[in-house]
């Protein structure tokens, strides 16, 4: 499974990915909206893990063009704010599965990733 982390804060960025790669994922780690574009167009990737709040950029032009152009990638939100805490955020993304606080244990997102980058059922 090819998961990309576009998370601004590279130590949080670092623990998710050193998680992740010990359940044996490949793992692509991206600060910001143009590293995330350039990593998306480069591989085929199942579950995208994305900061609301990326370094420069948009995280939600992120996950636009993750819709088209992989559009079976599933988006795992992630913030440390209240914004999008209503839930808005699934009328917004189509490909958004998940909205956690970056607090998250690393074991539960790792979890999450699992779940939601097993291929889909027709």
């Amino acid at each position: 499974m090819r998961v990309l982390i576009v998370e601004p804060e590279p130590e949080l960025g670092r623990l998710w990915q050193r998680h992740l790669e010990r359940q044996g994922a490949i793992v692509t780690l991206v600060p910001d909206q143009d590293s995330a574009i350039e990593a998306l167009r480069a591989d085929d990737v199942s579950v995208i893990i994305l900061d609301l709040l990326v370094a420069q950029g948009s995280a939600l032009a992120v996950a636009d063009y993750a819709n088209y152009r992989r559009p079976d990638a599933r988006v795992i939100f992630v913030t440390n704010t209240t914004f999008f805490s209503d839930g808005s955020i699934f009328q917004h993304c189509g490909n958004a599965c998940a909205f956690l606080r970056t607090g998250t244990p690393p074991e539960d997102l790792a979890a999450m990733v699992e779940h939601f980058g097993r291929p889909r059922r027709a």
